[in-house]
């Protein structure tokens, strides 16, 4: 039995930003409950990235224009003969309300960017070692309070992201399942395709190949080139088959 890894890769600004939005909301409940140093350091880093990454653009106005496109694609399904009418008209319901809810949330990342322990921690992280006990005594204090009290602030901060994570959960979804995966073959370790205005593409190459993909390209176009994990002893065979999705 073959294990299979999936690899993504998105072609475009706003997906490159959603997925690592998806990964680094993933990773806040990676270590919960926080209970000591390296716990909290792993949630107060990843809530610091999060911030960073809604600094730079404009989550809120992509996803809110996603949510509008994914309702339109729905409604262009509805002409379809056959097609599951019940289904199709729940997705738009949902794609409705998360907008909704979306749209009369406060600013992203609001909750967290007035939080004085967070603003504290995120100033020590880019300093070696800059979040000891003699650094950050807040910290330290917080870390001995009663976990339940740690739970209900970790908990707050979390869900002030519900309007954003419900979105975006919806979104991915979407659009992953909007195109299924293909037989392809790699020559010499090299594949090239066109993109047809995709968002993302959604490789399966088995684990015991020992090979990873590097992607480049954008909607219109693509290139795969297949390099051994073991750069110096390494093999790539003359013909690969992989499984392949255009979303």
């Amino acid at each position: 039995m073959h294990t299979h890894i999936l690899f993504e890769h998105p072609l475009n600004e706003k997906m490159r930003t959603w997925l690592r939005i998806e990964f680094l909301i993933q990773q806040l409940s990676a270590r919960l409950p926080i209970s000591d140093h390296a716990s909290a350091l792993h949630f107060f880093r990843n809530i610091g990235d999060l911030m960073d990454v809604f600094e730079r653009g404009e989550v809120r106005t992509e996803l809110l224009k996603e949510l509008e496109r994914q309702q339109r694609k729905l409604q262009a399904w509805m002409e379809v003969p056959g097609v599951d009418q019940s289904r199709i008209d729940s997705l738009r319901q949902q794609l409705k309300s998360s907008g909704s809810i979306l749209m009369s949330a406060p600013r992203i990342g609001q909750v967290l960017r007035e939080d004085r322990l967070i603003g504290l921690v995120r100033q020590r992280l880019s300093i070696p070692g800059g979040c000891c006990s003699f650094d950050l005594p807040t910290l330290h204090i917080w870390l001995h309070a009663p976990q339940d009290q740690r739970d209900a602030q970790i908990q707050e901060w979390i869900d002030s992201l519900y309007p954003l994570n419900q979105a975006l959960v919806l979104i991915l979804d979407l659009i992953r399942n909007s195109a299924p995966f293909r037989k392809q073959t790699s020559l010499n370790g090299f594949f090239q395709d066109n993109g047809d205005d995709a968002d993302l593409l959604r490789l399966q190459l088995a684990l015991d190949e020992q090979l990873y993909p590097q992607i480049s390209g954008h909607k219109s176009r693509f290139a795969i080139r297949f390099m051994p994990l073991d750069s110096e002893n390494g093999i790539v065979p003359e013909r690969l088959d992989f499984e392949l999705a255009c979303c």
